[in-house]
Parts: structure tokens; C-alpha cells; sequence
């Protein structure tokens, strides 16, 4: 049960950021690719962060912010790219 308890504890940072990040983005009526890319990076690399480090809070923060620059990087290039069309 303890080991149990010990994997699941990086759920109980992952799963708020989840609803933060999905509730926020319905403040933005039309939210660009980079948006869309910055908080999606955010997320997904937050929890591998979070993965890797064993839960670490310095590794969840950390993943979050290389996931959300990496996110913003590909979704501006998706908007200059629908642009050009």
C-alpha cells in the first residue's frame, strides 16, 4: 500500500495543474496555436518532469517551463504557417 501511495503522489500536483490549465483556457475566446502550445507543453512536460525526477517539485516546474517554451515554439510555427496560406 505504501508503494502504492508513493507512485500516485505526483498525481496530487499533475491533476490541479490540469484543471487550472483547462479552465483558463476558456478565458480566451480564440486562443492561438502558440496559446494552445505553450499550455499544452506546460502540462505534458510538467508531468514528465514530475516523472523522471520521482515527483521532485524542482523537476515538475522545471519540465513545465522547457514543455511550455517548447509548446510555444511549435504552435508559432503553426500560426505563421496557417498565415501563409
Amino acid at each position: 500500500m505504501k508503494l502504492l501511495m508513493k507512485s500516485l503522489r505526483p498525481v496530487r500536483f499533475v491533476v490541479p495543474a490540469i484543471i487550472v490549465a483547462a479552465l483558463s483556457s476558456g478565458c480566451a475566446s480564440h486562443p492561438s496555436n502558440q496559446q494552445i502550445g505553450t499550455a499544452g507543453g506546460a502540462v505534458i512536460g510538467g508531468v514528465l518532469g514530475s516523472a523522471l525526477t520521482g515527483g521532485s517539485t524542482v523537476g515538475t516546474v522545471g519540465g513545465a517551463a522547457v514543455g511550455g517554451v517548447i509548446g510555444s515554439d511549435i504552435g508559432r510555427e503553426q500560426d505563421r504557417q496557417r498565415r501563409r496560406r
